[in-house]
């Protein structure tokens, strides 16, 4: 049988690093996927580059709309990154009845929808299990290994980056700001890093997962986003002393009003084994009604394990060439006209608990009016720590842990906490997750 022909857009770390996983395990991978797999044709930002794998038998070019139309080019992949040129690149090779690999979880996130009609009418496939955790194949646990479950929520880590940043925070005690200029220099951060400690790279995951978890339509731009970058070593301190590690984790649940879709910090009890999950590594933690929770955890990035989850999406997609194509999975999991268009809540409509820092007048008083403005909102306290003043200084810290309540409640006890004259706005919240 004659070897499918691939075409690569983008050699880069990703790039090159699946060239060099298909040249060291092609005859494993033949084996799997029944065909040999063979890169044909790739695109490059600069033809004149040293590239980290070999180049032979690979056609170069510096336009990647030449390797999308090729028409020897049966699978794309797709290994640019970005929304425009890629998606581009990606609609044009899914109109010329091509299928594609890809590792773009903002082309997903944002355009996913158009692009999975557009596939479904021209009878290919888009896999995109690299689009989210790496090397991790949560994908394909959710959409094929988890489907006779009701999903009931979900929450990862699912950004190695801000992991990193706040694991360095807890063992280390050192800023963020320290932290984050350790990250770039390692290449764990850009050198614009807004979309990995604000959140914005775990949203665009975040909004795939809950899609392929709930059956519900891609939508990114109602995910709230909150980052890292406010958080304190203070904060991580008084979090382990009060038995918790905070984490920059992604939450999508089921309500009976609607689907949760938040990423921001997170307190998380350190008895989790989610709580332990640290350095650049992910996990997912999955909750179906039948099989209760799962957890998933591996490299979310990286040549080689970004390239695993690439070339497994490839074998895939060689498997169902000859298939019919109304019986391939379903790029979201459920059928596309059983996709239901749930509501998704707006943050005031959440329910969780808070880990709350005050820095008070050292006088008193100032506690007693703190609980009370709480007890207005029906919001009790689970726990509270107050500080000694070990210092000249006229303030002290108070940190308070409170039941689950509304968001919207925790708003309006915040803002009369933060108006009265013995409180020195603005106070620190962060959410807690039990995730029992």
């Amino acid at each position: 049988m004659n070897p499918v022909k691939v075409g690569i857009l983008g050699l880069g770390t990703v790039g090159c690093g699946a060239v060099n996983v298909l040249r060291r395990n092609l005859d494993e991978i033949t084996r799997r996927a029944g065909r040999e797999i063979q890169v044909v044709a790739a695109a490059v930002r600069d033809l004149q580059r040293a590239r980290a794998c070999a180049t032979d038998g690979i056609r170069l070019t510096d336009d990647p709309m030449v390797v999308a139309q090729d028409p020897e080019v049966e699978i794309v992949l797709e290994l640019m990154g970005g929304t425009g040129l890629a998606r581009e690149c990606v609609f044009a090779a899914v109109t010329a009845g091509k299928h594609v690999v890809t590792a773009n979880k903002a082309l997903i996130a944002t355009h996913g929808n158009e692009l999975f009609k557009l596939a479904q009418d021209k009878g290919v496939v888009v896999a995109f299990e690299a689009a989210v955790g790496g090397g991790i194949p949560i994908i394909k646990a959710i959409r094929e290994g988890l489907s006779a479950n009701r999903i009931e929520w979900l929450a990862g880590i699912i950004n190695g980056t801000g992991n990193f940043i706040l694991t360095e925070m807890r063992d280390k005690g050192r800023a963020f700001e320290d932290v984050l200029a350790e990250a770039q220099a390692l290449g764990y951060a850009e050198a614009d890093p807004t979309f990995d400690v604000e959140g914005i790279d775990a949203a665009h995951k975040l909004t795939i997962l809950a899609s392929i978890a709930f059956g519900i339509p891609l939508q990114f731009e109602r995910a709230y986003t909150e980052g890292i970058s406010k958080i304190a070593p203070e904060d991580v301190a008084y979090a382990t002393e009060l038995g918790y590690r905070i984490k920059h984790l992604g939450v999508a649940r089921r309500t009976e009003q609607g689907v949760e879709l938040r990423v921001h910090p997170t307190l998380i009890p350190q008895r989790r084994l989610i709580a332990n999950v640290d350095g650049v590594m992910n996990a997912v933690l999955v909750r179906g009604d039948a099989v209760g929770p799962t957890l998933y955890y591996g490299a979310g990035a990286g040549d080689e394990p970004t390239a695993s989850a690439v070339l497994a999406d490839t074998v895939d997609v060689v498997r169902a060439l000859t298939s019919d194509p109304n019986n391939r999975v379903p790029h979201l999991a459920f059928q596309p006209d059983a996709l239901q268009d749930l509501p998704i809540l707006d943050i005031e409509d959440i329910e969780t608990a808070y880990y709350l820092r005050l820095e008070v007048l050292d006088k008193a008083g100032v506690l007693a009016d703190v609980t009370s403005i709480l007890a207005e909102q029906n919001i009790s306290i689970e726990a509270l720590i107050q500080k000694d003043d070990l210092s000249d200084a006229d303030t002290v810290p108070v940190i308070l842990l409170t039941h689950c309540t509304r968001e919207g409640a925790m708003n309006r006890a915040i803002a009369a906490m933060e108006a009265l004259s013995s409180v020195q706005a603005p106070l620190m919240r962060i959410r807690v997750e039990s995730l029992a």
